[in-house]
């Protein structure tokens, strides 16, 4: 398996715990619980690819890979 299955595996718990943090509530009005879960999915989504490829090529570009 290549070295960004791993990194894809290591950084969404990561991604996923810091989103914890944000309070999307107050971003969306009531009852709509069902666009507030589909934004968090896709900013989860969004955050998991970034951190990895940032991850990926900052450790290509210092050849520990």
């Amino acid at each position: 398996m290549s070295a960004k299955f791993f990194l894809y595996l290591v950084m969404t718990p990561i991604v996923i715990y810091s989103l914890d943090s944000l309070q999307i509530n107050a971003i969306f009005k009531k009852n709509k619980v069902l666009q507030a879960r589909i934004f968090y999915l896709l900013i989860a989504l969004c955050l998991i690819y970034l951190t990895t490829q940032f991850v990926y090529d900052f450790f290509l570009a210092s050849k520990f890979i």
